[in-house]
């Protein structure tokens, strides 16, 4: 018999989708509307830091402890999960638990590096007053940096959206519209 059950909280999921749209609209601006730029990029980095709080307070398959997982396990998932035979989790699987780590990582380093580069380039932000005499160079440097960490992230993207379809269909469960209404449906002994 089965059963739908609440896996990802209020909390998670607004996050999500509005890192996701944070994300695009920072992504897309990046030359012509640089305050939206700006402004998104503080969205995306107040996020990020939301959900590494939530990581330790949230609710059961919020917290990194629920999905963290050592590298060879998720190594060990993503052969299981080429040859069909993965293991269904009702949270995050290892793979994902280790994007989710990934994605963190990636954005974090390019909103700082995001910071770093308003300071230094267009003499705005919280940094501007530390930066703003940088070289030209420092900034056109910490600019390249910031790019390849944007470009990073989405390709990081790609392959989350890429791993979110592949388990759902192996696993036969719609994970977009779960992450969109928070339930999964268990089985029952």
């Amino acid at each position: 018999m089965a059963r739908e059950i609440k896996v990802w909280d209020p909390l998670v999921r607004i996050f999500h989708w509005s890192l996701v749209a944070a994300f695009f609209i920072a992504y897309f601006t990046e030359d012509d509307f640089l305050t939206l730029h700006a402004w998104a990029g503080y969205t995306v980095g107040g996020l990020v830091l939301f959900r590494v709080i939530w990581g330790f307070i949230g609710s059961r398959h919020a917290r990194f402890s629920d999905f963290v997982r050592p590298p060879r396990e998720a190594i060990a998932y993503l052969k299981d999960e080429l040859t069909g035979r993965a293991q269904r989790y009702i949270g995050h699987n290892p793979a994902g638990g280790a994007m989710v780590i990934a994605l963190l990582i990636s954005l974090t380093l390019t909103v700082t590096t995001g910071l770093f580069v308003y300071g230094a380039g267009e003499c705005s932000g919280p940094l501007s007053a530390t930066l703003c005499d940088a070289p030209k160079w420092l900034a056109e440097a910490g600019e390249e940096v910031h790019e390849f960490f944007a470009n990073f992230t989405l390709f990081l993207v790609v392959l989350h959206v890429a791993g979110v379809i592949w388990s759902g269909l192996l696993h036969h469960e719609n994970l977009v519209a779960a992450m969109w209404h928070g339930r999964k449906t268990v089985e029952e002994e």
